[in-house]
């Protein structure tokens, strides 16, 4: 049985809706961040950076999102969440996973926590406006190629990716221009959101609404 560490609402979100997805015997394990439970030594043993989410998958533990989406798409490949490695689907879904956790997940941080990306807390607000600007390019960059080859990051078939991307849009709720203004990343995360395996998730973080 997989375990999940999470805190609602958290990078643990994107694992989750896969676990649900994917339909396999899984735990959560909550790590209260509002007790700084990231940074409890025994948590970190397992993820030294002390952040969420981590699973643990019998004697193997994996920390970071995107590749914790792709273990278990790769683990249970019934699931259909994953092309075939070594396909062109396959470059293609590392693309996107990838832009989505090195480019856009990175000015969330920024974002949300502008105070960290500067020492002078005078330039945080700069922080934060130049952050979402680059979120806003990111999503363009999304919500074009959605909307010449979508409905998913994929084309026609579901992947981990969607998944992810929901987590984001989530996320952006609070930009000036939320992602969802964008008809693309609209169509893409609605489809998303309505699969029961998501409603399971968001209905167990306690999400009365993901965007």
């Amino acid at each position: 049985m997989y375990e999940l560490f999470y805190y609602p609402g958290n990078a643990s979100l994107a694992p989750h809706f896969v676990l649900e997805e994917i339909g396999a015997p899984f735990e959560l394990r909550l790590v209260d961040r509002t007790v700084n439970g990231q940074k409890d030594p025994e948590y970190m043993a397992r993820n030294p950076m002390g952040r969420i989410p981590t699973l643990i998958d019998g004697d193997f533990v994996l920390f970071e999102s995107a590749a914790i989406c792709l273990h278990l798409a790769d683990r249970h490949p019934q699931s259909g969440l994953a092309p075939p490695i070594g396909t062109a689907e396959r470059a293609r879904l590392y693309q996107w996973l990838m832009f989505l956790t090195n480019t856009i997940q990175p000015d969330f941080m920024a974002f949300y926590y502008p105070e960290q990306y500067t020492t002078d807390a005078a330039g945080a607000a700069e922080v934060k406006t130049a952050a979402e600007r680059r979120l806003d390019a990111a999503y363009a960059v999304i919500n074009e190629a959605l909307e010449r080859g979508g409905p998913y990051l994929l084309g026609a078939n579901v992947s981990v990716a969607d998944f992810f991307l929901l987590m984001l849009v989530a996320w952006g709720a609070a930009q000036t221009h939320a992602p969802t203004t964008l008809a693309g990343i609209r169509r893409c995360a609605e489809l998303i959101a309505k699969r029961p395996a998501v409603q399971r998730a968001a209905a167990t973080e306690g999400h009365k609404t993901l965007f």
